[in-house]
């Protein structure tokens, strides 16, 4: 009796052992498929963006310093602004063939969404980033020139053409094209909001009411209103630097005993006995017509071609260049027309010597703080973030115009900068010195992004 019972025990041990590995296997499978089901895998791998070369970008920036050079109204502050949207539109449009990387959509004040690709779908990022280039910067140089019109229109085909050799399927080309040119035109219509919306069309607005006093700017030249007055108000990338107040200057003072008077006599003294260094310095950092930040795109560049780097690097130094450009030229102007201070010639022929000029031509502006060492310091910051602390370079905007000039850091590139507005006299030493400082913490905001997942 006890072997019967033994027995069945042991076989319904068995058969109930079995029906519940096959319930659990069941379980499994079925959480499997629920689980495949809830996470979309990309039916293909795209190129990933680090495979395409950065010359696609390099390319497309070495047009853009042609076009603010002979686009109207491209003054400064317009040239950094539209570098910038024009960086965002590259990072966005390869930004998820970037590995670790993230779109910088909900983290940039007042941009909130921007167009995602099909993950199940195959992406060309390099002709995605050509259209989203090619499309933002027909828009944003729309006044340009018939033949900046036709150079726009032939870097793009070319590009496009070398980008589509070896590829066979026409579907991965208008994907990519039309994912590209989605991306653009969302940047276009959010920087339509920022406050410099053709700015290009009104550098010098009637409706600005020149502020009179003691130490206030006065008119240099022939033109009596200062350029883009209302500047200071646009809308920075980081909130961080919404609120980045800059040293105030020196209180003003016509007094010979006065730190103003000793700083405008500073300015006096050193062009009455440069050198010829000194010039060169000062002449080769004037950038009439490529700006400033024209100038510090150029440097990004030279890094990038000397580092032999590929689209995914070009693109984020692009972003973190551009972005800390626009910032710091919003900060620098909103410095100027708060403080309003006179420019060292005014200062030097009122109070110092009636018959003096500067080596070169006061610009329409007040003149605290100095706008070149204010962005070079924020690109340096940047670039220094990016390619380390003694990254040699030569830089060669000029070349044909003037000799080149070598760096043993983008540190070194900045405090020849501040120091050219010296030479130049058209900025005091604490114009250019508080500048360069305020131009560092606006690039540290702008590294405090996350562009890394």
């Amino acid at each position: 009796m006890r072997n019967l019972y033994s027995d069945f025990f042991h076989k319904n041990i068995r058969v109930c052992v079995y029906l519940a590995i096959c319930l659990l296997a069941l379980q499994l499978i079925s959480c499997k498929d629920k689980s495949e089901q809830a996470v979309v895998k990309p039916a293909v791998n795209s190129k990933s963006t680090s495979e395409f070369d950065a010359s696609l970008a390099t390319s497309w920036n070495t047009l853009q310093l042609k076009l603010i050079k002979s686009t109207p109204g491209y003054a400064a502050p317009v040239a950094a602004r539209t570098l910038a949207y024009t960086s965002l539109a590259l990072y966005e449009s390869v930004v998820y063939g970037l590995k670790d990387y993230r779109s910088l959509a909900g983290q940039i004040s007042g941009l909130t969404i921007l167009p995602k690709p099909d993950t199940t779908k195959e992406y060309n990022w390099g002709l995605a980033a050509n259209a989203a280039l090619s499309t933002l910067i027909k828009e944003l140089y729309a006044t340009t020139n018939d033949e900046n019109k036709a150079a726009i229109d032939s870097l793009r085909r070319g590009i496009e053409a070398a980008l589509k050799t070896d590829i066979k399927d026409e579907e991965i080309v208008a994907r990519s094209i039309n994912f590209g040119a989605d991306v653009a035109k969302v940047i276009w219509d959010y920087s339509k909001k920022d406050g410099g919306n053709e700015g290009w069309n009104d550098n010098f607005p009637t409706n600005y009411q020149l502020p009179v006093g003691i130490g206030s700017w006065e008119p240099v030249g022939n033109q009596k209103t200062p350029l883009l007055p209302f500047w200071g108000k646009n809308r920075n990338f980081s909130s961080l630097n919404n609120n980045l107040a800059t040293q105030a200057p020196i209180t003003f003072s016509f007094k010979s005993n006065s730190a103003m008077y000793n700083a405008a006599k500073e300015v006096y003294d050193v062009n009455k006995t440069l050198t010829a260094d000194q010039k060169a310095i000062a002449s080769f950092w004037e950038d009439k017509g490529i700006t400033p930040a024209g100038h510090d795109f150029n440097i990004a560049s030279i890094a990038l071609k000397k580092a032999n780097a590929k689209l995914d690097k070009a693109a984020e130094v692009y972003i973190k260049l551009g972005l800390a450009l626009n910032d710091a030229f919003v900060a620098c102007w909103k410095s100027k027309y708060t403080y309003n201070l006179m420019a060292p010639l005014t200062y030097i022929r009122q109070g110092i010597d009636p018959r003096w000029s500067s080596f070169i031509t006061a610009q329409p502006f007040p003149a605290y703080t100095s706008e070149h060492a204010t962005s070079s310091a924020a690109a340096a910051e940047i670039l220094t973030s990016i390619f380390g602390d003694n990254y040699a370079f030569t830089d060669n905007t000029y070349t044909g115009v003037l000799p080149n000039r070598s760096f043993k850091s983008f540190e070194e590139y900045t405090n020849e900068v501040t120091i050219a507005q010296l030479f130049s006299g058209t900025n005091y030493r604490m114009a250019s010195e508080n500048g360069q400082k305020n131009g560092r913490e606006i690039a540290k905001n702008i590294l405090k992004l996350n562009f890394k997942k």
